[in-house]
């Protein structure tokens, strides 16, 4: 099968041929039809991630068809259209058994721990604890988003943050998780400010309907110094847009910087959500624990979410009452993805881009995701 490849880390992965996979036993090979590239990747590219083993295949959120069946698996056919979560979770450990999967003890991730799906095929493990089927008014594309961006976002907005109609919400970082929580948390009808340094994730945001957009590069005018985050002219605009601080602020990028304005951010008994990834080999933040405390805010971490939340979540897509294809910004081949992912780290496309392996094996010209 052709796969995107990396045998160096920080550089450019290449398309090449690498053995089909076979499926172990209680596992089955999917036939990629829509993969996402998410900042994630990124960091498994570049060093990050110490579980990345070389050479590698990147992808963690992707969509497909059931190709072949591994010994003992059953209740699944070939050709069933499915996704499944970036944890593969093994589904009897102690967090497992409390309808924890997303942070399961024994958790393998394709792209990370295991090659992943930046390839025609890739192996769901465990499939009869993460495999997912898709109803027919799911499209692939929509449907690759949940294995981690929106997926992620929707745990961290609605289940971790708790987020309530009305409420102050703020959103640091509009990438692919961003994006989601800004259209999450809008459905669930809060008042959302979004924040970044791009303005055109920034005009997304607001087309997904965040009331209040905020460009974080831009200086003060009065040449003031740097102070303390709590005294930023960014934390002291969201601190007027909200009328006193966000009830849930949400850092979607995973940086010291974000991490800090979203706490500094907050009103009394605010709530901070971390959903991008912070890779201890970058150095840890500086957390502004004094405003935790004098505040008494509540921090909380999320990642990802468990494959048992699909039905409820595959059912407000099916029903129209979240989209999150009107993420997906762009649809590239798969000798493409490895110079996007590349990118990446700099100046990362807006909204979500999607690979479509298809488009090489049968050179259709535009792919339906």
């Amino acid at each position: 099968m052709r796969a995107v490849v990396f045998d160096r880390f920080g550089s450019v992965p290449q398309v090449r041929e690498v053995p089909y996979p076979e499926p172990p036993a209680d596992a089955v090979v999917v036939r990629v039809e829509a993969t996402g590239i998410c900042r994630s990747d990124w960091h498994a590219l570049v060093g990050h991630d110490p579980d990345v083993v070389l050479p590698h295949v990147p992808g963690h959120e992707f969509a497909g068809t059931v190709h072949s069946l591994g010994a003992g698996v059953t209740g699944i056919e070939v050709g069933e259209r499915v996704t499944a979560p970036f944890v593969y979770a093994c589904g009897v450990c102690p967090p497992c058994r409390r309808g924890d999967q997303n942070v399961c003890l024994d958790q393998r991730q394709p792209g990370f721990t295991r090659w992943g799906s930046f390839a025609e095929y890739v192996v769901v493990e465990r499939a009869a604890v993460n495999l997912i089927r898709l109803p027919d008014a799911v499209g692939f594309g929509a449907a690759a988003v949940l294995g981690c961006r929106f997926g992620t976002a929707f745990r961290a907005v609605t289940a971790v943050g708790a987020v309530r109609a009305g409420e102050w919400v703020v959103v640091h970082g509009c990438g692919g998780v961003g994006l989601s929580a800004v259209m999450i948390a809008v459905a669930a009808g809060a008042r959302v400010v979004a924040v970044d340094v791009t303005p055109g994730a920034l005009k997304l945001a607001a087309e997904l309907g965040a009331e209040v957009t905020l460009n974080a590069s831009v200086e003060p005018t009065d040449g003031a110094a740097v102070g303390p985050i709590e005294d930023s002219a960014l934390v002291a605009a969201i601190r007027e847009a909200t009328d006193g601080g966000a009830d849930l602020s949400l850092d979607a990028l995973g940086s010291p910087t974000t991490c800090a304005a979203s706490i500094a951010g907050l009103r009394t008994r605010g709530r901070h959500v971390q959903v991008g990834l912070l890779p201890p080999i970058l150095g840890l933040p500086a957390v502004p624990m004094h405003l935790v405390v004098m505040r008494e805010l509540q921090l909380f971490g999320s990642h990802g979410i468990s494959a048992h939340a699909y039905p409820h979540l595959l059912a407000l897509i099916a029903s129209g009452r979240m989209h999150p294809d009107r993420l997906i910004t762009g649809i590239i081949e798969l000798g493409q993805a490895g110079a996007v992912l590349a990118g990446m780290g700099g100046t990362p496309p807006i909204g979500i881009t999607m690979v479509n392996p298809a488009r090489i094996r049968d050179d259709s010209g535009t792919p339906g995701l």
